[in-house]
Order: C-alpha cells, then sequence, then structure tokens
C-alpha cells in the first residue's frame, strides 16, 4: 500500500499514472474509539496471541496496548489502525514476559515493550535533557524573568517524536511600529513560523493600536537554538514573552507554554501536545521538582492528552500540573500571577491591571518619538 505523498507526487509527475492505475482508495489510519471499536481491538489483540502462539494476556495488558493505540496517533478519542506497530508491541512484550519466567502478559510487561521502543531511539532526546541538567543548554524551571519564556517544540528522530523546551526571550524599544522575528532574518525561521510571528504583531496592534501610534521595536529569539525552526505552536508562547517585556512584568519560570494565537488573541490547538508536556516534564525532572511546574496547553488539545504514565501519576501527586487556557489573557495572568483587565467603554484597562500597563509603555513610546520629531523639526527650522 502506497503513503498518500507517493500517490499523489506519481500523479503529477507521470501522465501514465492515471491511467494505469485508475480506482484509488484512500484508507483513515485511524478509527473512533467506541465501545465497539474497543471490543473489536480487544479481539484483534486475542486473534495476534492465538496466531503468534504468545503467552496468555490479562485484561490489564489489552488495556495498556488500547491506551498505546490512541497514544499513536495523539487523540484520546480515536485508535491508530496501524496494527503491524501492535503485533511487533505484542510480541516483544511476550518476549519480555517469557525472559522473566512469567505465564501470563501483564500491564507491566507491555509499558517495559513500549519504554524500550523509545528506549532504542532517543539517544539525541538524552543527550538534550542531560545538558539541560549540566546547564549547558539553559532552561529555567524556577524563579521569574522579564521577557522570557518556555516554550515547546517536537523532534522527530525516524518514527519517534520527543518534546524539547527552548527559551524563548523578547526585547522591546523606542521604534517604528517593528516586531522583528531573528529567527526569520537569518533564515533559520520557516514561512509557518513567521507567519505565527506576523499574526501576534496583528493582535498588539488591533488590541493596543486603535488610540495610539505603535511607535515601538522588538525583537524575538529562539535562545540556544542552532538549526530551523517552523510551524506557529510558539506563537503564543513569543507573544508572552514580547508582552512581559512590555509590561515590564515578570513571567512565572516554573512554566512551559504551547499553542498558536489568532489575531483576536484566542488560544488555538496544535500538534504534539503530549510529547511536548514529557518534553518539559523530563527537563523539570532533571533541574529538581519543586511542586509549582507545569505546562499550559490550549483547551482545544485537551481531549489529545495521552501522557506517559509517570507524567499522570505526577499531575495526581500534584507535582507537576497541565494548565488549559482560551485566551491571550488566561495565560498572561497564570504567568506573571496579576491581572491582565479588561477595558471599558472608551477602552481604557484598570490601573495596575497587565494591559494598563502595557498601554501605558506604548503611550510612553509615542510620546517620545512624537518629542524626538518635534525636536527634529525645531532644528531643522532654526537652521
Amino acid at each position: 500500500m502506497a503513503h498518500r505523498s507517493s500517490i499523489t507526487l506519481l500523479s503529477a509527475l507521470d501522465n501514465d499514472f492515471k491511467e494505469l492505475f485508475k480506482i484509488a482508495a484512500d484508507f483513515d489510519d485511524r478509527v473512533e474509539r467506541t465501545p465497539e471499536t474497543t471490543l473489536l481491538y480487544a479481539r484483534f489483540i486475542a486473534g495476534v496471541v492465538r496466531r503468534e502462539q504468545l503467552l496468555p494476556i490479562d485484561r490489564s495488558a489489552v488495556a495498556r496496548v488500547i491506551e498505546q493505540a490512541s497514544r499513536v496517533v495523539g487523540d484520546a478519542d480515536r485508535l491508530s489502525i496501524g496494527l503491524r506497530g501492535i503485533v511487533d508491541l505484542l510480541q516483544e512484550a511476550d518476549q519480555i514476559a517469557v525472559s522473566a519466567g512469567r505465564e501470563v502478559v501483564t500491564a507491566a510487561e507491555v509499558q517495559r515493550a513500549i519504554d524500550a521502543q523509545y528506549r532504542r531511539g532517543d539517544r539525541v532526546y538524552r543527550r538534550l535533557q542531560e545538558e539541560i541538567g549540566r546547564k549547558t543548554i539553559r532552561i529555567e524551571t524556577d524563579g521569574e524573568e522579564i521577557g522570557q519564556v518556555n516554550g515547546l517544540s517536537v523532534i522527530s528522530l525516524g518514527g519517534l517524536t520527543f518534546g524539547n523546551p527552548s527559551r524563548i526571550t523578547a526585547r522591546v524599544r523606542l521604534g517604528r511600529g517593528e516586531v522583528v522575528d531573528i529567527e526569520r532574518e537569518v533564515e533559520l525561521g520557516g514561512p509557518l513560523h513567521s507567519k505565527g510571528v506576523l499574526i501576534l504583531g496583528g493582535f498588539i496592534a488591533g488590541r493596543f493600536g486603535r488610540a495610539r501610534p505603535l511607535s515601538l521595536n522588538a525583537s524575538l529569539v529562539f535562545e540556544q537554538s542552532y538549526g530551523g525552526v517552523d510551524g506557529d505552536s510558539a506563537s503564543a508562547a513569543e507573544l508572552f514573552a514580547l508582552l512581559s517585556a512590555l509590561a515590564d512584568a515578570p513571567i512565572n519560570q516554573s512554566f512551559a507554554v504551547t499553542g498558536s494565537v489568532d489575531q483576536h488573541g484566542r488560544i488555538q490547538a496544535i500538534g504534539g501536545v503530549n510529547e511536548k508536556i514529557e518534553g518539559f516534564f523530563d527537563a523539570c525532572q532533571i533541574t529538581g521538582f519543586t511542586g509549582r511546574q507545569g505546562v499550559i496547553i490550549p483547551v482545544s488539545n485537551i481531549k489529545h492528552l495521552m501522557l506517559r504514565q509517570d507524567v499522570v501519576g505526577a499531575a495526581q501527586e500534584e507535582r507537576f500540573r497541565i494548565f488549559p487556557i482560551e485566551t491571550v489573557d488566561q495565560g498572561l495572568s497564570l504567568l506573571t500571577g496579576l491581572p491582565a483587565g479588561e477595558p471599558d467603554a472608551d477602552g481604557n484597562y484598570p490601573t495596575g491591571t497587565l494591559n494598563h500597563r502595557i498601554a501605558a509603555r506604548l503611550d510612553s513610546f509615542a510620546a517620545k518619538a512624537a518629542e524626538l520629531v518635534r525636536a527634529a523639526a525645531g532644528t531643522e527650522i532654526h537652521k
């Protein structure tokens, strides 16, 4: 069975392809997770055990395999129909049970097989985590910083995907209303990442640029990033760093953020949410849990959560938390501990709120820019 991208490419490049292969069938790679499909999955597992002459498998192991089938597609409401991977998992769990002298395969053997599959391919990921622990790669998991936030990205290595925390920083100064994406300027930022930066610029202009000129210049960068950056899943984190710099309000470094943002300030779903959460969890495990750490995700990603058992356990013990948000203001309040503030009928924000501080900072930039223009005009007249 050919991959759909290969079929699309051949159709575009080979004129004879459509003549030779007239009927195309595009099969889905997942099904809805319902009681009926779950039962069918359990029957399939039982069939594999009989056909491959594996050890008997108990109900906890069946449940763990089905959970992994949801994990593979990154959706708690769907199941993967990539059955070859399920068969491989059952065979490896069986071998682990045989080596341990077990007579029945349980969830513990299935989990050990899953862990072994990741362990065989995570050398680069473990090296990155090791360098975080050694402070070679600087990731803050405690304390407060102005204009700095922990963003999250994903790394794909073969068939495995891992989360990677990144330190995103922002600086602001007097300028002409430009938000400079340093990644794009040095041609390390892809088009989707550049689009995300332009969108957050649109959000700031729409919220704060109606009553004042935006006389600022801002710069955004992924610190210690030496490869390409693409995707818009860090646009919310970049916006939080920028707003923190404008408000001169420190961000709690115990949090990491993932999510894209639209021009109206709504936080939108992203991919790889499980791997991203686990990447920051592992970084916190290396640097030391404080009981205050967690990840901020879009509300629309809740249905995709299929986390590792150790992350679930830490969340149950309240050593690590996951915070779903819907808007920029919710995330900003959570990160800074200060109210964002709602505008009144005239568009003014309450004193002491973050949005008021941002508006006041932009007003000071605009006033300074006007003063410089007047001074330049006066000098010209004097001449």
